[in-house]
């Protein structure tokens, strides 16, 4: 096996892993997780070529940009109407 012939050195920077140290990176792992359960899910959406380069012309944040007219969208239904 690769690490029986690995020497490790531990420095500062990699300290020895103790039980206690083991046990509070499993509960900030813990926390990590169920913090990641509340993310906006991912979706697949099929979009025209010439919509998605206007957006993304908008630079950085285009996807957030295209989140916040879906949503003004979906809360004003009227809007809908005129092009449904």
């Amino acid at each position: 096996m690769f690490l029986s012939r690995t020497t490790i050195t531990y420095t500062p920077d990699c300290p020895v892993t103790t039980p206690a140290g083991l046990a509070e990176f499993a509960t900030k792992a813990r926390e990590k997780r169920q913090s990641l359960k509340h993310t906006k899910p991912a979706v697949t959406i099929r979009i025209t070529p010439d919509v998605l380069e206007k957006y993304k012309a908008l630079g950085k944040g285009y996807t957030g940009i295209m989140a916040d007219v879906l949503n003004y969208v979906a809360d004003n239904p009227e809007i809908l109407s005129k092009v449904h």
